[in-house]
């Protein structure tokens, strides 16, 4: 797995290996599903197609340009859920398991790799993270999938309820979105608790981070076993956790609310539901659009202040080191308090009482600069070779670029350039944070260059 080479003429840096890997994972997924053993009618699949699909499951999207449930067989299926698997978890992370169950030693280049794909700051203890992480996956899916199973079963009988219970749990936790029931996502189960219930679960823990479960965990066992209270509990989680889990919060019933406001009398969404129902489908509506994907009503019925608060959703997206897409929430919080300082003369951005490195402020600047560059330059893209209505190009590109899945119809009738620029936009919206956060942490150059005077710049 040593990715690193001595040699000065050739040597693959981190920045370079996480792309690479999840390059190599959609081509090799794509001829994969080329097979005809791949497809239900045996007859096969056109690589474009293969190629989207793959490209969909290993950057955990769910934009899909034909029916899951319909076109795969169950090999092609399972490909497709080993694709998602990896995708969430990280092709490096997948490849350093393996090399952890063979027994092999880590070298520090392997490490240093394992280091950047789960962007973090330390090589401390990184296999014994490696080793949490898979375990806590493992049961979180295996939860999931048991309790899917109690509505699933007992409608689709036990094979094929076992097996859309666990595609389901494993799709959900990764924020993938793609789905084996049926033509209309989760559009039959708006009204079923348990259902609505996992999966928005299932999105949260995935997308939250692992960093943030692990702490949660460390703290409450410590808090039991030492007799603090909740307050004491809450207080000692490290302030990544707090800001993660309190603008998550903030996010999702910000979204819910606002939901619930501009759609409660759109009949083409909630309107018809009860008021129980249209309170749940506007959370369920705010869990999604954080990179999940998986839909209880058609979002080519939302109104037009519904798409603005969807397109602002899909590009924050979910948390770092998790299963979700988007330039993350803490990157989003850290742009606000960075306007705040701004505005009110502050020369240093504290969070429960701890100050943000100025690193850490550029890194986000950096990251939400070029991911609204790249949605808007792949929307014009879109717009050029597949003319489409604005408003669904937007919607289509910045669902892609936040690795989302959500579509108002318009994946499935787009072109053959049209479906290479979404290819482009998934996969730069599963590599593009990881990557930037990878490159942007390096000091490259030689830091104890010149220094110039000050000029004088208009800005604003």
């Amino acid at each position: 797995m040593n990715l690193f080479s001595d040699s000065k003429k050739w040597r693959l840096l981190p920045e370079h290996a996480i792309p690479a890997s999840f390059l190599i994972t959609i081509l090799v997924g794509a001829l994969l599903l080329m097979l005809p053993v791949a497809s239900a009618d045996g007859s096969g699949t056109s690589f474009l197609t293969a190629l989207f699909t793959a490209t969909t499951s290993v950057c955990v999207t769910g934009l899909v340009v034909v029916d899951t449930y319909a076109h795969w067989s169950f090999f092609g299926q399972l490909i497709i859920l080993i694709l998602i698997q990896i995708g969430g978890l990280g092709m490096i992370a997948v490849a350093s398991t393996i090399l952890m169950l063979t027994g092999k030693k880590f070298s520090l280049a392997d490490r240093m790799l394992l280091r950047d794909a789960f962007n973090l700051n330390t090589n401390s203890r990184l296999l014994f993270f490696l080793v949490r992480v898979l375990k806590g996956t493992i049961l979180i899916e295996g939860i999931g999938a048991l309790l899917y199973a109690v509505e699933f079963i007992p409608r689709f009988g036990i094979a094929r309820g076992l097996w859309i219970s666990v595609f389901n749990s494993v799709s959900a936790f990764c924020n993938a979105g793609m789905d084996i029931i049926g033509p209309s996502s989760l559009t039959d189960y708006r009204g079923n608790p348990l259902v609505m219930g996992v999966t928005m679960a299932l999105i949260i823990l995935g997308g939250i981070g692992f960093v943030v479960w692990f702490d949660v965990e460390e703290k409450t066992r410590e808090g039991i076993q030492k007799r603090f209270s909740p307050e004491q509990i809450v207080g000692r989680l490290s302030e990544h956790t707090k800001l993660v889990l309190s603008f998550t919060a903030a996010l999702l019933l910000g979204g819910a609310a606002f939901f619930l406001l501009t759609e409660y009398h759109n009949p083409g969404t909630i309107g018809t539901m009860d008021l129980g129902g249209k309170m749940v489908n506007s959370l369920f509506e705010s869990v999604t659009l954080r990179t999940a994907g998986f839909a209880t009503f058609s979002q080519e019925n939302l109104t037009g202040p519904s798409c603005m608060i969807a397109y602002i959703m899909m590009f924050i997206g979910g948390s770092p080191v998790g299963t979700a897409g988007g330039i993350k929430t803490v990157t989003a919080f850290l742009l606000i308090m960075n306007v705040r300082s701004y505005v009110h003369h502050q020369d240093k951005n504290v969070v429960f009482h701890h100050q943000v490195s100025e690193d850490a402020m550029r890194k986000a600047s950096a990251v939400a600069f070029v991911g609204l560059c790249a949605v808007f330059g792949l929307t014009f893209l879109l717009l050029t070779v597949n003319p489409v209505p604005m408003e669904d190009a937007l919607f289509e590109v910045a669902s892609a670029c936040g690795t989302v899945g959500l579509s108002r119809g318009l994946t499935a009738s787009l072109g053959t350039a049209g479906r290479y620029v979404i290819i482009l936009a998934m996969y730069l919206g599963r590599i593009g944070p990881i990557s930037l956060v990878a490159f942007f942490s390096r000091h490259k150059g030689d830091q104890s260059a010149m220094r110039y005077s000050e000029g004088t710049f208009y800005v604003g």
